[in-house]
This record gives structure tokens, C-alpha cells and sequence, in this order.
């Protein structure tokens, strides 16, 4: 069972965030990952696209670079832990203060999903292995080896490397 939501929708959401490419689509990536963040002003999206723009080395890095990188995040994001109780939840953690706001809320929680990810399964996340695909993912699946973003990703590589190799017998 996964207690901690912080390893995984949380590093889900920062990976939907570095994919962004419209305030809508944050919006989308945040809620669709359990985030109880209804709207975001002009502003708001913008600061959360700019945090984006630190995430986006941890999916490139080797993973033996990830921890210093996720340290530079909690520090800038991070805010005393404390439990609070809200929606009809139970009790829970909270890694920003009840008024940190939608931008403080995200920083804190993505850069704490990604700690929680780095610590316990490093390799699981990434940047598609597919030439020009720039998408970051994190790695569900069963046996932790994926290497693209998307099934149409990984067909186009192995699609191409079985051409490569009818021309060259």
C-alpha cells in the first residue's frame, strides 16, 4: 500500500508541469493528479511555468545527480511540514503553509514528490529516449525500464531501428 502521496502523483505533477505548454494544461496536469486547485491567475501560471523550468533538469539529470538537484528545489520551495485536515480527509502532511497559495503549494509539493522519488526509485523518471521528443516522464510501470514518453514514441524508435537494419543486411 502507498502512504506517502508525496513520491507519486506529486512527481507526476511535476512531470505534467515541465510538459506544459499552456496555463490550462497546468491547470489540467495539477488537478488531474489530485491537486484541489481550481483556477490560476495570469500570474500564477506564469510563476508555476518558471518553476517548471527548474524541474526540468532533475528528468534529464543521471540519476546520481538528481539528490543535488532535488536539494536545490526543496530549498527554494520548501516550508515547515505540518499535518492539517481538510475536504473530509483525514489527517495529512503538507510540505507549504496553509497560506502559501497555489504557486507555493505546487513548488513545495512537486519538489517534494520528486525527493520522495529520488530517494526511493532514482531511475524512474526521465526525458524520452526518442530524438527530438523533449516530453518528462515518470516511470509506473511495472518493471521500472521505460525509456519513452508514450508507446508512439517508443514504436517510432523501434520502427526505425528495424528499418535501419533491413537496409544494412
Amino acid at each position: 500500500m502507498h502512504f506517502n502521496p508525496y513520491g507519486g502523483p506529486a512527481a507526476l505533477v511535476a512531470a505534467d508541469l515541465v510538459n506544459a505548454g499552456s496555463a490550462s494544461e497546468l491547470l489540467d496536469g495539477m488537478v488531474g493528479n489530485g491537486m484541489a486547485i481550481q483556477a490560476l491567475t495570469d500570474d500564477e501560471a506564469t510563476r508555476i511555468a518558471d518553476w517548471a523550468h527548474h524541474l526540468r533538469p532533475v528528468f534529464a539529470a543521471r540519476p546520481e545527480n538528481r539528490p543535488e538537484l532535488v536539494n536545490t528545489l526543496l530549498a527554494e520551495a520548501a516550508c515547515r511540514p505540518y499535518i492539517t485536515s481538510h475536504d473530509g480527509k483525514p489527517p495529512h502532511l503538507h510540505y507549504s503553509a496553509e497560506d502559501a497559495g497555489p504557486v507555493g503549494r505546487v513548488r513545495a509539493y512537486t519538489a517534494g514528490g520528486l525527493a520522495h522519488l529520488v530517494c526511493e526509485a532514482p531511475d524512474r523518471l526521465g526525458i524520452c529516449g526518442r530524438e527530438g521528443c523533449e516530453v518528462a516522464y515518470v516511470d509506473t510501470s511495472r518493471n521500472g525500464r521505460r525509456r519513452f514518453c508514450s508507446t508512439r514514441c517508443a514504436t517510432r524508435v523501434h520502427v526505425a531501428d528495424h528499418r535501419a537494419r533491413q537496409v544494412s543486411a
